[in-house]
Order: C-alpha cells, then sequence, then structure tokens
C-alpha cells in the first residue's frame, strides 16, 4: 500500500513531487493539464524528461493522473461524445508521454439515454482508445450515482470491463466515499467484508488498481457526492482502518481527495497513518 494524496502541478508538472515528498507521500495524484479546460498545450519533450528525473530521484514511488471532469465518455450527444473522446484520449496520450500507468476516470452520465445505453458508449470509447495508446490502464472509478451518474453498482464496472476487447487492459478506482452513497457500507468490520466480498465477485480484486480515500459526508445510500475529512464523515474510522489494514490492497496507490486540498492533507494522512497496524 502506497499512502498520497491529490497534488497540485501549479509551476510546472514536476513541482507535484515536491509537494506530495512535503506530506510524506508514498504516491501521488495529479492532473495532467488545467482540468476545467477541454484544450491544453503538448507535453513537450523537455517536460516529459524532467517529469520522469524528478520522479526517479523522489521518494513517491507510484503516480496516477486523474481525466479532467469535463469529459462524459456516456454522453448520448453527438457533439460532446466526439469532444469527450478526443480529449481523453489526448489524456491518454499526455500519461503515456509522462511514464505514469494509470489514468482514472469518471465513467460518465448517461442524461436521460438510458444505462445500458450510456455503459455501452463508455466500452466502444474505451476499445478506442486501448487500440491507439499502449502501456497506460483506464481506470473506472466508482461514483456516487448522482444525478445520471454511471458505475455506482459494481455491476455497471463489470459490464464496461465485459465489452472491453481485452478487458485485463482496464482497471477499477474504488472511491471510499463513492461507495458508501451508493450504498455499499464498509463501516463495521461485518458490513466491510460484505462489501470486499461483492467487488470481488463482481469486479475481481485483482482489477482494483487505485483507492482513493475520502470520508462520506453524505448518509449511507443517498447518492450524493461529498468529500468529507478522515473521521469526520459518516465512514468513520473504523472502515479506514479496516481498509488501511487489508493485506487484499497491498501495492495499491491509496489517495486521499478530502476537502480544502493540500492545506488539510497533512492532517488527514496523520490520522490515517495512525491507523496503521504494522
Amino acid at each position: 500500500m502506497f499512502l498520497g494524496a491529490h497534488v497540485s502541478i501549479a509551476g510546472g508538472l514536476e513541482k507535484a513531487f515536491m509537494r506530495g515528498e512535503a506530506l510524506g507521500c508514498e504516491a501521488i495524484q495529479i492532473f495532467s493539464k488545467n482540468q476545467r479546460r477541454w484544450v491544453a498545450k503538448p507535453i513537450t519533450e523537455e517536460e516529459a524528461k524532467l517529469f520522469k528525473e524528478t520522479w526517479r530521484k523522489s521518494s513517491v514511488e507510484t503516480v496516477t493522473i486523474h481525466d479532467s471532469y469535463l469529459i462524459n465518455l456516456a454522453s448520448p450527444k453527438k457533439d460532446s461524445l466526439e469532444k469527450s473522446r478526443e480529449a481523453f484520449l489526448e489524456e491518454m496520450r499526455r500519461a503515456q508521454v509522462l511514464g505514469v500507468p494509470h489514468l482514472v476516470f469518471h465513467p460518465g452520465a448517461h442524461q436521460g439515454a438510458g444505462e445500458e445505453e450510456g455503459l455501452r458508449r463508455i466500452a466502444e470509447g474505451l476499445n478506442i482508445f486501448l487500440e491507439k495508446v499502449k502501456g497506460v490502464m483506464p481506470v473506472l472509478e466508482t461514483t456516487a450515482g448522482q444525478g445520471t451518474n454511471l458505475g455506482y453498482r459494481f455491476e455497471q464496472l463489470r459490464f464496461v470491463m465485459d465489452l472491453v476487447d481485452d478487458p485485463k487492459r482496464v482497471g477499477v478506482c474504488l472511491d471510499t466515499c463513492h461507495i458508501v452513497a451508493a450504498g455499499y457500507d464498509m463501516r463495521t468490520e461485518k458490513s466491510y467484508e460484505k462489501m470486499v466480498e461483492e467487488l470481488d465477485q463482481v469486479v475481481g480484486l485483482e482489477n482494483v488498481h487505485v483507492i482513493h480515500l475520502n470520508d462520506c459526508r453524505s448518509e449511507l445510500g443517498s447518492r450524493v457526492d461529498r468529500h468529507e475529512h478522515i473521521g469526520q464523515g459518516n465512514i468513520g474510522l473504523e472502515g479506514f482502518r479496516l481498509l488501511l489494514n487489508d493485506e487484499r490492497f497491498k501495492g495499491r496507490p491509496m489517495l486521499l481527495e478530502t476537502p480544502g486540498g493540500e492545506e488539510w492533507y497533512a492532517k488527514n494522512l496523520e490520522v490515517l497513518r495512525g491507523l496503521l497496524e504494522k
């Protein structure tokens, strides 16, 4: 398990490592560009080289990229879908250039077209991307299911994976806030074990490549996506203790996305480290 957080790339992509190290992170997650914009300047050869060199010298072990929140790979609107696919393909290429193996993304929202139709669009896009870009794994993030967002049931992630030509090239990101908001309980040992068993049976634990550590401000099953500081939400410390010490998730990056960004990460990381039993 590599503990860390989502950090800023302000001042240059390589600056993320400095921020991660200041927090004692073993893993970091970044946006590879301004996530509020569709396009960005291409990453130059010099920028990629500096990023890789800084990473090599850093105490940070793993890097994950999160795609732009603007992208909707389930959109039923032709223009929006094409724009989203172009943007995601560029995200894949940026990850490839930087040598980052995992690109986490929210599956998308069907916007009234229906869940199955939206899920099929996501899989169709993934087949296009995987044909064009090698060495980068798109990682489907579990969602709270707010609005028409897809990915709030493990079965939906499995449905997409089964439609991908090479399912082993697609992974899953388990977001603790999102799964609780979606109705998967992990607050007691009994409910946690039930959740993990279901995750294993439906998705396969071997396909969980990234974990987002966020407490949940909203109620269990509310389908409302509201992140909270560790131990201050409706998950509580016990759920995180169980997850952090679960050998079945050994070697995965576990990344904070709690409110307040880097200013609060130090406190949240301190709480998490206090839950480690080994």
